[in-house]
């Protein structure tokens, strides 16, 4: 089975959206995933009907598929403000077009009931969005595969799923997990693969890496997604440089490498 291999517009941040697509498509990719762009979000719970489809139209013109879009939790107002504005969120990632909403957790502990009962009740408001929650390793709640499998038990929603990181499990826990370690328990679960590496020097962890060039396994990690049946897509968050035209063969590159060990395993 053919993986959609799309990438996130992270390493383009300086660059406004529209351009930031018209480079990932140029690189070869079917599928964006809205970040930060120029310091902003396109699009966000509180984004106008026309700032949607200003950028709905940005990466249909450059031929792209906005399918995944990063949200955040506001749980700072409140557990009954917290879901209104992630309900908003989820219209809008459905108004773009977007099919997952990539959550990142919440890393103080006094907010991790709260951040649950979030989750569980706009999982449903999700699925009727046609959005399905996928939630990745990023430290606090959500910093060990141990972690993730544990949200995804207390939320227990078709709709909530993991993103698996193999990359964040080395950078938040500072190379005392490797995702090599207990990957096999994420894969029933996991919905979205996230392509990114990490150093750890002197005790100082780095995600600005081009895949293969860091310390994560991607034959062994996505070879073990592969034979657990791992069927959605994968997106390269991260590659090792900043100038855009670096940028722009560092994502080619690594889309020929994910290309390459899937379609050997």
């Amino acid at each position: 089975m053919t993986h959609t291999i799309g990438c996130t517009t992270r390493p383009y941040s300086t660059l406004s959206f529209a351009e930031a697509c018209g480079r990932i498509a140029a690189a070869g990719y079917t599928d964006v995933a809205v970040f930060r762009n120029e310091g902003a979000m396109p699009v966000d719970s509180d984004s106008t009907p026309a700032q949607v489809k200003t950028a709905r139209e940005a990466a249909a013109g450059a031929g792209l598929c906005p399918s995944m879009i990063i949200g955040r939790t506001q749980l700072n107002l409140g557990l009954e403000k917290a879901v209104a504005d992630y309900r908003h969120m989820i219209d809008n990632s459905a108004a773009l077009g977007a099919r997952w909403l990539l959550d990142c957790g919440v890393g103080n502990a006094a907010l991790y009931d709260d951040y649950l009962e979030l989750m569980r009740q706009c999982a449903p408001h999700a699925e009727a969005a046609g959005i399905a929650i996928t939630m990745k390793p990023h430290g606090g709640i959500s910093l060990t595969t141990a972690d993730l499998l544990r949200a995804h038990r207390a939320v227990s929603h078709p709709a909530f799923g993991i993103c698996y990181d193999p990359g964040n499990i080395i950078y938040y826990t500072k190379g005392e997990r490797r995702p090599e370690e207990d990957m096999v328990e994420a894969v029933p679960v996991s919905t979205v693969f996230i392509v990114k590496d990490c150093i750890v020097e002197d005790g100082t962890a780095d995600v600005n890496v081009t895949a293969g060039d860091g310390l994560v396994d991607f034959p062994a990690v996505l070879g073990a997604f592969a034979a657990g049946g791992f069927r959605g897509p994968l997106y390269v968050e991260c590659v090792g440089s900043k100038e855009p035209a670096a940028v722009d063969r560092d994502i080619a590159f690594t889309l020929g490498y994910v290309k390459g060990i899937l379609a050997s395993t």
